[in-house]
């Protein structure tokens, strides 16, 4: 056993380690480990053993707590929109469709339809809310729809879990299941509830006075795990458990630093989650099953492609509807466990089983490769909107000691605004498309596109620039660029402004000529005024 996770440990990091050089995410390193494992060591059968699904499964049970962090009761109000109206029709319209799909055209009975129908309503959280935090378009506002979206699901397991049980039991009746169901949960959350109204507090009180990081750190795993194996004695997932404690925690003072201190348990397990996930590809039953597999997946993706993207459109604009809709094609870590389960209690049939599970699988492999390029495949499938004429906007002819600015949010604009008052000329580049569009609307220079291009910057005539000024909020995105202008500007004025000194220290390395640190020159300013009113 312990070569197995010697040899795992090194695969992973040696595949992880290229992959990240050419830029493709760590998930699909950590399926790839799976497969390669699987084959290696003929464990095909060991990923049914209920030892590693249940330590794979805490890899889910930590990312459901750190959604929990995200979820507390005012975020959950603030988001009632996107969790309730968004998520519910989501699932609701999916289930019923795919459900009656399955009943209707290929004869499946109504409980294995009721039940593929609703896996197929979900999407993936684990992969999808790391890709987006990874490259920080979850504030964005196809990132909140994304994120209610996927909340909702992760909520919807729950009654999915319960109906599964109630369609396997033979030996209880409906009624009293629901009824039992109703004692443990009220049993459960008012339990969870006045211990973390009346005891969680004063408990993180005293952990963080002994000021140890490590009592700090094994204290909030002992929360997570206690609450989610208290879940699981009740009859519930431990992901639901988890997601209260996330939740209990939220209303704390501690949730930003248990975050911080949790994130790499969380990403860690979630490795061992989709190693499990990479070790159910069998590849026999792909063979055997290639063609069915190869017009079932186009036709789950089209689907629910078409109806988030409907629902989203309602109230969205045409670009954030079919960003948000893309972002939620695949099929989820949770549907796995739907099928696993009902496959074991006699619902679905082995061979559909099999086919499911696979589906599934290749979906969420091909997940990462899509969301990073999520705004190209956007951009082919929105036509017309996301055609914008660069060369219409400014003639390469024309630009002599102008300022190039990249970024054109809210502190672009007041610096546009100053460079035309002071009668100068300014091209802006903007990778926001609707922010493109109505700038071009309104007659200003900005193009759509990639300040990382050297090509892009190589059009605007860098070299002729007068100075260049980055105004961009994301982090890693700024640093790139910084790097690509420092190579492109040739000493020409470069003014960059930063959140923070860690990024101003980032940066240091660059023949940068003004570094600006947001907090810095606010804290100057608001003095200055202060003082000014003696």
């Amino acid at each position: 056993m312990l070569e197995i996770i010697i040899f795992t440990i090194l695969i992973s990091t040696i595949l992880n380690l290229f992959l990240k050089k050419v830029g493709i995410p760590t998930i699909i390193g950590y399926i790839a480990t799976g497969t390669i494992i699987a084959y290696g060591f003929n464990l095909h059968e060991a990923v049914h053993n209920e030892d590693l699904k249940e330590i794979a499964e805490f890899g889910v049970v930590f990312l459901m707590f750190t959604i929990g962090l995200e979820f507390s009761v005012n975020h959950l109000i603030k988001m009632k929109k996107e969790v309730f109206l968004y998520g519910g029709s989501q699932v609701v319209l999916t289930a019923v469709l795919f459900s009656f799909i399955g009943n209707y055209f290929f004869s499946l009975d109504l409980k294995s339809s009721i039940i593929i129908g609703l896996a197929f309503a979900l999407s993936s959280t684990a992969i999808v809310l790391k890709v987006l935090n990874e490259n920080g378009d979850i504030n964005k506002p196809y990132g909140r729809r994304v994120l209610g979206v996927l909340l909702f699901q992760d909520i919807a397991v729950i009654p999915i879990l319960l109906m599964i049980t109630i369609f396997s039991s033979v030996n209880q009746s409906i009624s009293s299941l629901l009824t039992q169901t109703f004692i443990d949960a009220t049993i459960l959350l008012l339990g969870l509830f006045i211990a973390g109204k009346y005891l969680l507090e004063p408990f993180l009180l005293n952990v963080a006075k002994a000021k140890s990081n490590e009592i700090f750190i094994s204290s909030i795993l002992l929360l997570v795990i206690g609450t989610s194996y208290i879940a699981h004695i009740f009859g519930f997932s431990y992901s639901l458990g988890a997601f209260i404690a996330g939740m209990m925690i939220a209303e704390t003072r501690y949730k930003h630093q248990v975050e911080a201190d949790l994130i790499p348990f969380r990403d860690l397990l979630l490795g061992v989650f989709f190693i499990t996930v990479g070790m159910q590809l069998d590849f026999k039953i792909i063979y055997e099953n290639i063609t069915s597999i190869v017009v079932l997946l186009p036709i789950i993706i089209v689907i629910k492609i078409s109806i988030i993207y409907a629902i989203m459109r309602l109230t969205s604009n045409n670009r954030t509807s079919l960003k948000t809709a893309v972002s939620l094609f695949q099929l989820g870590e949770f549907a796995l466990v739907i099928f696993e389960l009902s496959f074991a209690r006699d619902l679905i049939d082995p061979t559909i089983g099999q086919i499911l599970i696979v589906t599934v699988v290749i979906s969420m492999i091909i997940t990462p490769f899509v969301l990073k390029n999520l705004s190209t495949i956007v951009d082919k499938l929105n036509g017309g909107e996301s055609k914008v004429s660069n060369s219409s906007v400014v003639s390469n002819s024309e630009l002599s000691n102008h300022i190039i600015l990249i970024g054109f949010g809210r502190l672009g604009k007041n610096i546009a605004n100053l460079i035309k008052e002071d009668g100068g000329t300014f091209i802006a580049i903007e990778n926001d498309i609707k922010t493109v569009i109505d700038a071009q609307k309104l007659g200003l220079p900005v193009i759509y596109g990639n300040a990382a291009k050297k090509d892009i910057l190589k059009s605007l005539n860098i070299h002729d620039a007068s100075s260049v000024i980055v105004c961009i909020g994301n982090s890693e995105k700024l640093i790139h660029i910084c790097e690509v202008v420092d190579e492109m500007a040739e000493g020409k004025k470069t003014v960059v402004k930063v959140n923070k000194y860690e990024e101003k220290n980032d940066l240091s390395r660059l023949n940068l000529s003004h570094i600006i640190v947001e907090t810095e020159k606010t804290a100057s300013a608001m003095y200055e005024e202060a003082i000014s009113l003696d």
